[in-house]
């Protein structure tokens, strides 16, 4: 079982920037693949960035290619998304998840453990 709190969210201007934190429970965290995804009110959740175990590989969705940057720091259980250049339309509830998996991570099949979700706004 892994427990997953956000942090960091919170309201910034257009073009500023917000580093989200997610804190795990568990003692295998870095066997887990991790991801960030969000949901915009009346907008189905969606996929932001995803990393895997081991070698770190790093999936973006192409609406945040070159803004948005998930990390992982196994000896703290954490996992981060920093988020650069916001835009209004980046304002959503953001969440956390985990999956644990064998072989390839692939991040579109679904996740086993969410966080509560932080909200993030971005005015204009």
């Amino acid at each position: 079982q892994v427990q997953l709190v956000e942090s960091g969210g919170g309201l910034v201007q257009a073009g500023g920037s917000l580093r989200l934190s997610c804190a795990a429970s568990g003692r295998i965290f870095g066997m887990y693949g991790l991801a960030w995804f969000r949901q915009a009110p009346g907008k189905e959740r969606e996929f932001v960035a995803a990393i895997s175990r081991g070698e770190s590989t790093t999936y973006y969705a192409d609406f945040v290619k070159g803004r948005f940057t998930i990390s992982r720091d196994n000896a703290k259980n954490m996992v981060y998304l920093q988020m650069n250049t916001l835009k209004p339309e980046d304002t959503a509830v953001y969440y956390c998840a985990a999956k644990a998996y064998i072989g390839s991570f692939d991040y579109t099949r679904p996740f086993d453990y969410w966080g509560q979700g932080i909200q993030v706004t971005v005015s204009s």
